[in-house]
């Protein structure tokens, strides 16, 4: 299986390496890994106190990270924090950020590219966030005695960890020191294969992330003007299928007023919703003062707003449930108490699920569904409240998971003294 697993590495590179002649994308990661090992040699600190390598597939996971990273810098005065990415997306956001002193990407996975990236980074401890299963690197982590994490993750029986022909992926898991899970479904699920004495309960460290982004969040003094007075939706990351949704329902409701901010936001894009929707204005252009006083359609033609935005809504739209990848964060709504619809594909995100039972979130799957799911509570205060009700006590409630697993950290005594 591992000679399989090492032709899948390159032919994955391959086939990366020919989309890159014409996707920006596949050449953003190939060119990003270009002199990767010597960046790191000449720009991650080696002298001070322990060293962390904590590595996110791309922004989602990341976000969902941050708050350990955040608390790791807190906590351990001196420490030295990688960060690394699988995806460009991931790595173009965030390789500035503040808290890490340096931030690069994750290496092809081969048995060579793994030892001589763990030579140079000698991490003290390594955190994988949610899932990236790397086998050559986790392998040569458990040979070197690195202590290894895995945070935020969660589990399905159709991955192939639970499956007769898993083995290889078995493995792989039992490489970690300390596996700290979303919820009890995921736990059962490792108990079954016999991962039993490293296994816990932490929660989603995204309920942390989402509460402390909420508590900070400060005004966007255009949004809250187009919005006062006006019953408003806030659709955020949205795709083509939850736009031509959303403009059936907003063409039928003439009073009500929408903030919509696309997962895409490149002009294009951003023409194509102003010829979908009527009396439309950028929120750039508001900026500027040239918005239309009869604009119904706010559009955020830029990034990092939104989790501020959504507390504007009366109701929240989160975009991404009619494609195959699922649903974005509804957690960034449901914080600060709004009742949150979207798409049918939404089975991978365990918080829609238990929304949607507690009555917080509704599942759409056309314009017909969202009128008799969103008409009630546009027309009717309480019904409203109490929905916004559930979705704030829902997360407020889920918070906590950053504190156990520092918690966790602590109590071995992981990054107490330097690595000489």
């Amino acid at each position: 299986m591992q000679a399989a697993y090492d032709i899948s590495m390159w032919l994955y590179r391959a086939a990366v390496g020919i989309a890159s002649l014409g996707n920006p994308k596949a050449r953003a990661w190939i060119e990003g890994r270009k002199g990767l090992f010597e960046r790191l040699e000449s720009r991650f600190p080696q002298d001070g106190g322990p060293r962390v390598w904590i590595h996110c597939a791309s922004l989602g996971e990341f976000e969902q990270g941050r708050p350990l990273l955040e608390a790791i810098r807190e906590t351990v005065p001196g420490c030295r924090i990688l960060l690394t990415f699988f995806s460009p997306s991931g790595y173009e956001s965030r390789k500035n950020h503040p808290d890490a002193d340096h931030v690069d990407y994750l290496p092809l996975d081969t048995a060579g590219n793994a030892r001589r990236f763990l030579d140079i980074v000698r991490p003290d401890l390594a955190v994988f966030v949610k899932y990236e299963y790397w086998y050559h690197m986790l392998r040569t982590l458990e040979t070197g005695d690195v202590p290894t994490m895995l945070v935020s993750a969660i589990f399905r029986p159709s991955q192939p960890f639970f499956k007769s022909y898993g083995s290889f992926w078995r493995r792989m898991l039992g490489t970690f020191d300390g596996i700290f899970v979303q919820d009890d479904a995921s736990l059962r699920l490792l108990e079954g294969i016999g991962l039993t004495d490293r296994v816990e309960v932490a929660g989603d460290t995204r309920f942390d992330r989402v509460a402390q982004v909420a508590s900070n969040a400060s005004e966007v003094p255009e949004v809250r003007d187009f919005c006062r007075g006006h019953r408003v939706v806030v659709a955020g990351s949205t795709w083509q299928d939850d736009e031509a949704l959303l403009a059936a329902y907003a063409s039928g409701h003439p009073d009500l007023r929408l903030v919509i901010a696309p997962h895409e936001v490149h002009e294009e894009h951003i023409a194509s919703l102003e010829e979908r929707f009527m009396q439309t204005a950028r929120l750039s252009r508001v900026r500027g003062g040239g918005v239309d006083k009869d604009a119904r359609v706010l559009i955020v033609d830029g990034i990092g707003l939104l989790s501020r935005i959504y507390g504007y809504a009366d109701i929240a739209y989160v975009g991404g449930g009619f494609k195959r990848s699922g649903i974005h964060n509804i957690l960034e709504a449901a914080v600060y108490g709004k009742p949150v619809f979207f798409g049918p594909n939404h089975l991978k995100a365990r918080e829609a699920g238990e929304l949607i039972e507690a009555g917080g979130a509704f599942a759409v799957s056309d314009v017909v569904e969202m009128r008799r799911k969103a008409d009630p509570l546009l027309e009717d205060p309480e019904t409203l409240r109490k929905a916004g009700s559930v979705s704030g006590r829902y997360v407020r409630e889920g918070t906590g998971a950053t504190g156990r697993i520092l918690g966790w950290i602590q109590r071995k005594r992981l990054l107490t003294s330097p690595t000489n």
